[in-house]
């Protein structure tokens, strides 16, 4: 029996929530009378609550996010249906910026800002029997000099099967419209040796994985260069993920990350759009020749997997404009090339571009946008379709070698939304599409539509199959039948009202 739950849904199983392992850590004498039970989103809401309730909790503390607003919401109703005497406290990003775009009006009571020391402080007063009267609690930003270090609760489960998160500090200096990080231009670092203590702690136990959520991890060049030397001491395999300013690699962080094997590096290099009236316009800082030649150095020089950011729908941004950023990026690396689509954050600022740029979002989490007065809803559907089988294609690595086959001419965006336009005409989704059909479709789509010889791509197909160690070659690759000289098959006239309730194919 445990007197407070901590849990959330995460986006993944892979995941493990930092922010409910803080709380925990902070806890002090009530930690022995609390417990963290993770989920994951689209999980089933009456079993996740009897999970909770099974524990007879009197608290229950949900952490609340823009993927998993609407499972809260729905976690919520259902407690408070079946247990309204357990007391429901909400935190986190999505609850703690007002107005509330999902109704969380059955929560007892809500922590704006960071929780660690708040959420302590109510569950004694509720365990105690003295409930504040207020339901909103603000919370001010912790201390990270006092603050208790949340690493202990990882589990040896969580240490086995899921990313361990950590960070070194918390805040951004810069103002990017999109960003709730924005709101907090003050960096608040974790004393270095009490880090570099923890970090050690973990590689102990066992940890290989570690993604820092620090939004500005070459901020200070100090503090940056002993976390690589950290990792460049330590034996064996790992992986290592950072989020760094694109603009910022003196020669101390240069020579570090070139030392750095194959697939034990990842930087994720914020670039968001390459038009510098659009960056401006979001308060977004863009030194163009800076990153460029930083963008080539870590190509070129170093082993490190890049990973770079993206985004449709940004204020001021015409189609035209940002296929020019995407064949310029491209131009520059080769690299991961995350694209992603605006969101309207809660509590950014965001919302003072609705009407110049005639800017509309879903009303429902992740709140993406819809449309605005250079991009149509249609064609912004098109974009959406064009990212999801960009990271399907290109993103995923499975298709190495043969994906610049759909852009030869060089024009990179032209290039794959016309694959992106004519795969959806074929499958009509964007889901549950499994590697052979698709590389299937790939190869069909490079015959009949590209003109491409047919043994060329088979070999490059193939060759992008081999290239993965155990993958086996799909039978349409083993075959010499030409994919062109196929002919439908045909139907059993006794299986045709059969096969019209029969799902798509995946």
């Amino acid at each position: 029996m445990s007197d407070i739950i901590l849990t959330t849904f995460n986006a993944r199983y892979t995941h493990a929530s930092l922010g409910l392992r803080y709380l925990y850590a902070n806890l002090g004498t009530l930690q022995p009378q609390a417990q963290i039970m993770e989920f994951v989103i689209g999980a089933n809401i009456p079993e996740c609550a009897e999970a909770i309730l099974a524990k007879k909790p009197r608290i229950v503390g949900i952490g609340v996010y823009i993927w998993n607003a609407l499972e809260v919401q729905a976690l919520i109703k259902l407690i408070k249906q079946v247990a309204p005497y357990v007391h429901i406290v909400l935190g986190g990003p999505e609850a703690s910026y007002m107005p509330h775009r999902v109704s969380f009006d059955e929560a007892d009571y809500i922590i704006q800002g960071e929780g660690e020391i708040e959420f302590q402080k109510l569950c004694t007063a509720l365990l105690d029997g003295e409930p504040p009267q207020k339901s909103f609690i603000k919370a001010n930003p912790v201390d990270m000099k006092s603050v208790i270090l949340p690493y202990e609760a990882y589990s040896q489960h969580d240490i086995a099967h899921r990313y361990c998160y950590v960070e070194a500090s918390r805040g951004c200096p810069f103002g990017c419209e999109f960003c709730l990080s924005s709101l907090d231009k003050k960096v608040r670092d974790v004393p270095l040796e009490k880090f570099l203590k923890e970090l050690e702690k973990l590689w102990v136990r066992g940890v290989r994985n570690f993604k820092f959520i620090d939004r500005t991890f070459n901020l200070d060049i100090n503090t940056a260069s002993r976390l690589l030397d950290f990792f460049l001491a330590k034996d064996g395999e790992y992986f290592v993920h950072f989020e760094v300013i694109p603009e910022r690699f003196p020669p101390e962080l240069r020579e570090r990350i070139a030392r750095f094997a194959p697939a034990s590096l990842q930087l994720e290099v914020g670039i968001q759009t390459l038009n510098p009236h659009v960056a401006k316009a979001i308060h977004r800082r863009l030194n163009m020749p800076k990153i460029e030649e930083n963008l080539a150095f870590l190509q070129q020089k170093t082993k490190a997997h890049l990973h770079i950011d993206l985004i449709i729908g940004l204020p001021g941004e015409s189609v035209e404009s940002f296929a020019d950023g995407l064949n310029r990026l491209y131009a520059l690396t080769q690299c991961e090339i995350q694209i992603g689509i605006l969101k309207k954050l809660s509590g950014t600022t965001l919302s003072r571009h609705d009407e110049e740029f005639g800017m509309h979002y879903s009303h429902l989490p992740p709140y993406e946008i819809m449309q605005n007065n250079l991009i149509p809803f249609a064609f912004m559907q098109r974009l959406k379709r064009f990212a999801r089988f960009w990271d399907m294609v290109f993103n995923s690595g499975n298709f190495k070698s043969s994906a610049p086959l759909l852009w030869e001419d060089g024009d990179v965006f032209g290039g794959f939304l016309s694959f992106s336009d004519w795969f959806y005409a074929k499958t009509e989704s964007t889901w549950q599409i499994s590697l052979e059909r698709l590389a299937k479709l790939v190869l069909e789509y490079l015959l009949t539509c590209k003109g491409q010889n047919e043994s060329k791509v088979r070999e490059i197909l193939i060759n992008d199959f081999l290239a993965v160690p155990g993958r086996k070659l799909p039978s349409f690759l083993k075959s010499n039948v030409s994919i062109q000289n196929q002919k439908p098959k045909k139907i059993a006239q006794g299986n045709i009202r059969q096969r019209r309730h029969t799902p798509k194919e995946s």
